[in-house]
C-alpha cells in the first residue's frame, strides 16, 4: 500500500499539470520556442476509459508534449443526466496519466478557440471521426483552425468505446425499466431514422397559433411570519423575464423549422412589444392582434430561490369575454393566412384569444390541425381540448384529458382513445410526468414511452417542447413510439431549463438523442 506522503506527492504533481487556457498560451509557447512539438487533444473524456488512454498515448508520440483539453459542464450535450463528473474532476483524471503533460478546463462549446490561442503543432482525434463523422459539425472546422496556425490534424488508431454506452449500460442513470427500454427502442429503431424526422421539419411551412403571455420569474428569500398576521415575509432578491405562450414554442420550432410563421395576441397597452422583439427568434415572422382595453398577459411567479419553490403566481390580464370586434380581428388574421401553410399547431390558453367561430375556422380549413389546450388558473378549468371538434393530432396533460373526461380516476386509456376517434384524429398523446406519455394512433393502437428527463429544475414550458418537436413528426407519419420518444427527449431537455431562459435547439438534442441509443 502507497505511503501517505507519496500519495500526497502524487496528488500535488497531477494538480500541478492542469492550468487555465491564459495559463498554458504562455508555457506552450515557451515550449515552442524551444523546439517542442506540441500535441493537443480536446474532449469530454466523461467517464475516462481505456480506449480515452490509449488514444492519449498514441497522441504523444506525435509530439513532444500533450495539452489535453476538457468540455465544461455547461457545453456538454449529452443529455440532462450528463457530465457524471464534474469538470474539476474530469481534469483531475486526465491530468493523473503519464502521458498528459498539461490540462485545461476549455472556455467554449467547441475546440475551435482553444486551438488558436495554443497553436498546437497537431491537433489528434480518435480514429472513429477519421471521415468527419460527428454530429456536431466540429471536425472540420476544427481542421480549420489548426491548419490557420501552422498544424496538422491527426488520427489515432486503437480500440475505442463509447463513453455513453458505459454510461448508460453500467452508471445506472435510468431506472432498470427506462434502460431496458432503450435498449428495445435501440433495436427497434436507429438513431438515424429519428434524426431523419427531426431533419424533414426543416421544410415545413407551420403556422403557430396562441396568445403570447410574458413570464416573469421574482426570486426571494424567506426570511419569517409576519409579527401581526399568519403571513409569510420574504425579501426580494432578483428577478427574470420570459417569453411564454406561444412565443415559447416559436423560439424552440425556429430552432428546425426554416418557413415558421406566429399568429399572436397582444395587449393594447403595455404591449411588452420591445421585450418580444429581443426575445422572439428573429427568424419567426410575427403578426400580433392587440385586444382592447388590456394588457398584454404577464404571469408573475414568486419563487424562493434556494429551494426553488414556487409560492404564489400572480396574472396580470383582462379575463372578461374578449370583444366582438377583437374576435372578429383574430378571425380575419388567420383566415387571410391560414391555406399558406402545411400545418398549423393552436398553443390554446384559454385566455379569450380563440373563440369559437376561430375554431370552426381552424378545424374547417387547417390542412393539418395540432391542438393543445391547456387548463390553467387563469380559465378554471372550464377550457378543455372538445372545445375543437376536429384535430388531426392533440396532446394535452394527464389533469387536463381527466378534466375533459370529467373522469379523475378512470382508465385513462379508454378516455385518450374515446377522445381521439370523436375528434378524428390520426394521433395523439397525454403526457403523464415521471410516467412518461401515453400514446394513441389510429392504426397503431396504443404505446407508452417512459419519461427520459433526469435532473428536474422546472416543468414550465415542458408541454410546448413537447408538442412544438412531436406535432410535425405526426404529420410526417411517424411511427408512434418515435413521436413519443422525441418528445420525452425534448421535455427532458426542457424541465432541465428555469422557464423559458433557453429554446430547444437541434444539435444538443440529437447529441442527446444519439448518445441515449448507445
Amino acid at each position: 500500500m502507497a505511503e501517505p506522503a507519496l500519495m500526497a506527492m502524487s496528488g500535488k504533481q497531477t494538480r500541478k499539470k492542469i492550468h487555465s487556457i491564459q495559463d498554458l498560451e504562455r508555457v506552450l509557447a515557451g515550449l515552442r520556442s524551444e523546439g517542442r512539438r506540441v500535441v493537443h487533444c480536446h474532449g469530454v473524456f466523461d467517464p475516462l476509459h481505456i480506449g480515452h488512454i490509449r488514444h492519449f498515448e498514441q497522441a504523444r508520440k506525435l509530439g513532444h508534449v500533450l495539452v489535453v483539453t476538457i468540455t465544461p459542464d455547461r457545453f456538454v450535450n449529452k443529455g440532462p443526466h450528463r457530465p457524471v463528473f464534474p469538470e474539476e474532476l474530469r481534469a483531475e483524471a486526465v491530468a493523473s496519466l503519464e502521458c498528459v503533460d498539461f490540462v485545461a478546463v476549455n472556455q467554449w462549446p467547441m475546440a475551435i478557440e482553444a486551438i488558436e490561442r495554443l497553436q498546437p503543432d497537431v491537433f489528434a482525434k480518435g480514429s472513429e471521426f477519421r471521415n468527419k463523422a460527428d454530429r456536431t459539425g466540429a471536425i472540420p472546422l476544427e481542421q480549420e483552425a489548426v491548419e490557420r496556425v501552422g498544424g496538422r490534424i491527426e488520427f489515432t488508431e486503437d480500440i475505442t468505446f463509447s463513453a455513453s454506452n458505459l454510461v448508460n449500460r453500467h452508471f445506472q442513470v435510468f431506472p432498470k425499466e427506462v434502460t431496458d427500454y432503450l435498449t428495445g427502442f435501440s433495436g427497434r429503431y436507429s438513431a438515424q431514422t429519428i434524426f431523419d424526422y427531426l431533419e424533414g421539419i426543416r421544410p415545413l411551412k407551420i403556422l403557430l397559433v396562441g396568445e403570447a403571455i410574458i413570464d416573469e420569474y421574482h426570486y426571494c428569500e424567506a426570511i419569517g411570519k409576519s409579527s401581526k398576521e399568519p403571513t409569510l415575509a420574504v425579501k426580494s432578491l432578483t428577478m427574470e423575464t420570459f417569453a411564454g405562450g406561444v412565443l415559447a414554442p416559436a423560439n424552440h420550432l425556429a430552432n428546425f423549422c426554416d418557413r415558421l410563421e406566429l399568429l399572436g395576441m397582444l395587449g393594447d397597452r403595455d404591449t411588452k412589444e420591445d421585450f418580444i422583439d429581443q426575445r422572439l427568434d428573429a427568424r419567426v415572422r410575427r403578426r400580433f392582434h392587440h385586444r382592447a382595453d388590456s394588457p398584454t398577459i404577464v404571469k408573475r411567479r414568486f419563487i424562493e430561490s434556494y429551494f426553488f419553490a414556487k409560492l404564489f403566481e400572480v396574472y396580470e390580464m383582462n379575463d372578461a369575454h374578449m370583444m366582438e370586434s377583437d374576435h372578429d380581428a383574430v378571425y380575419a388574421m388567420i383566415k387571410e393566412h391560414i391555406a399558406d401553410f402545411d400545418m398549423v399547431i393552436v398553443f390554446d390558453f384559454g385566455h379569450e384569444m380563440i373563440g369559437p367561430k376561430t375554431v370552426k375556422l381552424l378545424c374547417d380549413e387547417a390542412r393539418f390541425l395540432a391542438v393543445n389546450t391547456q387548463s390553467n388558473a387563469g380559465n378554471h378549468g372550464y377550457h378543455t381540448v372538445s372545445k375543437y371538434p376536429r384535430a388531426d393530432y392533440f396532446c394535452v396533460a394527464e389533469m387536463e384529458m381527466r378534466l375533459d373526461a370529467r373522469d379523475r380516476r378512470g382508465d385513462l386509456h379508454s378516455m385518450l382513445g374515446q377522445t381521439a376517434h370523436r375528434l378524428g384524429c390520426q394521433a395523439a398523446v397525454v403526457t403523464c410526468g415521471r410516467k412518461g406519455c401515453l400514446c394513441f394512433g389510429r392504426d397503431e393502437g396504443f404505446v407508452q414511452v417512459p419519461a427520459l428527463a433526469g435532473k428536474v429544475v422546472d416543468r414550465v414550458g415542458a408541454g410546448d417542447a413537447f408538442l412544438s418537436l412531436t406535432a410535425p413528426c405526426v404529420y410526417q407519419r411517424a411511427p408512434l413510439e418515435i413521436v413519443g420518444f422525441i418528445g420525452n427527449a425534448a421535455a427532458a431537455q426542457a424541465v432541465t431549463i428555469v422557464g423559458n431562459r433557453e429554446s430547444i435547439e437541434k444539435k444538443p438534442l440529437v447529441r442527446y438523442i444519439e448518445h441515449l441509443l448507445k
